[in-house]
């Protein structure tokens, strides 16, 4: 993490190191399958809203653990509150796209939130663009059209243009959120920049429900809506977390943020064992390209995908 990091170098990556690392990026690729799980029961807001109060009551305790102090301090109110705020539209916007795409597409759109995040951190940030990199941001941004326009399968994509759709403004604000969350923990602990984010969003999520009038079930509750929202707010936003932050205390961002790159093929292959979505020939090449572009983006030089501190690396755990 930036702030609470140790002050030794960080080490080369073992087998130990590499396994966990896989196994989060695994952990992070059932996120939108087990969204699409929930929202069969459980409407948007309301999803949302319980995943984050998860979510909130696993970090906050964990943050506490590590001697973190919560309460922002002086100056930081705003900063953490507009944080709060892009992040409770943008899950919204995620919620909504799930609704009306299938997992598949909508982990591999989402996890193209990185070809925004360089856009926006060329202007916002002076993070220059060489050639190699632009290059590689044409190629992804090429990958999300083809994942964007193809068809996923009608039974788990009722509105498919459309859930891509609004799944890539959720995409662009994820962007936007990873280069805002960057420059905040320049002066704010990450940690309570994450647990402020979720805190905030929870009333946020509370009133759009109150105001559209959504029920609290759409149907019965089993055991099923209640597993996908634990494995969200616990699992996703909880250990995933943890996990990373723990990983980048410990090794080089540039070198652990790479094996987030499985994040959005895991999805696909949990939505095929889980929900028996088929493999879509539109979506495997889309997914390679929009992969392919980011690995150059990634290997050309210093990006916001390779070199970000552990609060951002939250993208993942709570997007």
């Amino acid at each position: 993490m930036a702030q609470s990091s140790s002050s030794a170098q960080p080490v080369g990556i073992g087998w130990s190191s590499a396994a966990l690392a896989i196994f989060v990026s695994i952990l992070w690729g059932g996120n939108i399958v087990s969204l699409k799980i929930a929202l069969a029961t459980v409407p948007p807001f309301w999803c949302a809203f319980w995943r984050m109060v998860l979510g909130a009551a696993v970090l906050s305790a964990w943050a506490l653990s590590r001697g973190v102090p919560l309460r922002p301090l002086k100056g930081e109110g705003r900063g953490l509150f507009g944080l709060g705020m892009l992040f409770a539209v943008q899950i919204a916007l995620m919620n909504e796209g799930a609704l009306m795409t299938s997992p598949a597409f909508g982990e591999v759109i989402i996890n193209s939130y990185a070809i925004f995040a360089n856009v926006v951190a060329h202007f916002a940030m002076n993070e220059r663009l060489n050639g190699s990199r632009a290059l590689g941001l044409a190629l992804a941004f090429a990958g999300l059209c083809l994942v964007a326009f193809s068809r996923p399968d009608s039974a788990l994509a009722p509105k498919p243009l459309e859930g891509n759709l609004v799944m890539i403004l959720s995409s662009i604000l994820l962007g936007i959120r990873q280069v805002y969350t960057r420059w905040l923990v320049q002066g704010t602990h990450p940690a309570r920049a994450v647990v402020w984010m979720l805190l905030w969003s929870i009333p946020a999520f509370l009133l759009g429900s109150l105001v559209t009038g959504e029920p609290l079930l759409l149907r019965e509750l089993t055991w099923r809506p209640v597993a996908a929202i634990a494995y969200q707010g616990v699992v996703v936003a909880g250990v995933c977390f943890v996990g990373w932050a723990w990983l980048l205390r410990k090794h080089p961002a540039g070198s652990i943020s790479m094996f987030s790159f499985l994040v959005p093929f895991a999805g696909i292959a949990f939505s095929m064992a889980l929900l028996g979505e088929p493999l879509r020939k539109g979506l495997l090449m889309g997914a390679a390209l929009a992969v392919g572009g980011l690995l150059l983006v990634a290997f050309s030089g210093r990006s916001v995908t390779r070199d970000r501190p552990a609060g951002t690396a939250v993208r993942s755990s709570s997007r």
